[in-house]
């Protein structure tokens, strides 16, 4: 029945990953942000009209004349026209392709509202005419992006923090938990930190800078406190970044200071649990017999477990929770920050899948809950 490659696309608080089923990694990789004009009359391009928005690294570059909004937060979509437009560019602009001539995998955060999954489908069926789409919860892509269907995923990106237990390729949702501490949190921090040493980095522009900063020279202390005092008596644990103006700024224990907030929320004032206390919990909700098996298999997905020292800070932490007699075993995939892409690339392209697809003619019978089947 499905001619074409299907697209996977998977649209993160903090960036946009799509490509085609069957390949590797996603084609393409833009930040999710859509840029409003600021002052319209001075906005012209080389065609000589005005255009009424950017989108992604576009965006970025001209962010100064910009309002740049989010239309993904904590992993949920808030403003569905900011994201029809993300959606518009991602088939005729990034991907090149006709949206009615290929089917989709949609990605979606766990415990996803009925609602938000009615939209995508009106979206996609209503207004881009796709021939056939499907929905795919992010955990799950990930630990089959890792060769596994059973394990518990940490899947932090940018807007969210989920902790999910699956079970032979089913995700165990009484179990799952959430944090709304995520990448965009760190870098706020971050932001916080470099403004008591006295450099302010305060609009949507420089967030992006901060942002940047955080990726090249932020990592996780295996000891914070010892780190620290290390921090204060030695000076070569200071980098240096230069700004796009020429300015160098300094920065020390900022460097780990700012991850830190995911095992030290409260630095933010927020109330959400560490991220270590996260995944104890959701195992031990889980039923006894399947905890070791999780234990022996966390995986880490996403943009935000990328920082180097996470995985050995992680273990050192859980170990410290569990009986003796549990091994902890962390699995962090080089390629992790696309995890969620490449699973979706994987499920999409099997055989087996196929009779899975949710088609327009189901969509025409049924409405848009004929995607309340997709697991």
């Amino acid at each position: 029945m499905i001619q074409n490659k299907p697209l996977v696309i998977d649209n993160g608080t903090g960036f946009t990953k799509n490509g085609f089923a069957g390949e590797d990694q996603p084609r393409s990789v833009f930040p999710t942000i859509i840029g409003y004009p600021k002052y319209q009359i001075i906005m012209t391009d080389v065609e000589h009209y005005v255009r009424e928005y950017y989108i992604g690294e576009e965006a970025i570059n001209l962010r100064g004349v910009l309002k740049l909004v989010y239309p993904v937060e904590h992993g949920q979509v808030q403003d569905w026209d900011a994201m029809e437009r993300i959606w518009h560019y991602t088939f005729y602009n990034d991907l090149r392709v006709n949206p009615n001539e290929h089917p989709v995998l949609l990605t979606e955060p766990p415990l996803n509202k009925n609602q938000n999954k009615e939209k995508m489908a009106e979206l996609m069926f209503d207004t881009f005419n796709v021939p056939a789409m499907y929905i795919s919860m992010q955990a799950i892509l990930s630990l089959y992006a890792s060769g596994r269907t059973t394990g518990i995923v940490v899947d932090s990106g940018d807007g969210v923090t989920h902790i999910v237990p699956v079970y032979e390729g089913f995700a165990i949702s009484h179990a799952i938990h959430r944090s709304d501490i995520g990448g965009r949190d760190v870098t706020d921090y971050l932001r916080r930190l470099l403004r008591q040493r006295g450099y302010s980095l305060s609009s949507s522009a420089e967030r992006e800078i901060v942002r940047d900063i955080k990726e090249r020279l932020c990592y996780v202390a295996l000891d914070p406190e010892k780190e620290l005092k290390l921090a204060e008596k030695v000076s070569g644990m200071e980098k240096t970044y230069t700004l796009p103006d020429g300015e160098t700024l300094t920065i020390g224990a900022e460097r780990f200071m700012a991850p830190e907030l995911n095992f030290n929320p409260g630095a933010i004032g927020s109330e959400e649990n560490p991220i270590d206390e996260l995944i104890y919990r959701s195992i031990q909700n889980c039923d006894v017999d399947l905890r070791r098996d999780l234990y022996a298999n966390i995986v880490l997905s996403g943009g935000s477990t990328m920082f180097p020292g996470l995985k050995e800070r992680l273990h050192k932490e859980l170990t410290e929770l569990v009986p003796e007699t549990m091994e902890v075993k962390i699995i962090a995939p080089p390629e992790r920050r696309y995890s969620v892409w490449i699973g979706g690339s994987i499920l999409s392209s099997l055989k087996t899948f196929a009779k899975l697809w949710v088609t327009k003619k189901e969509y025409k019978e049924i409405g848009p809950t004929a995607v309340y089947r997709c697991i």
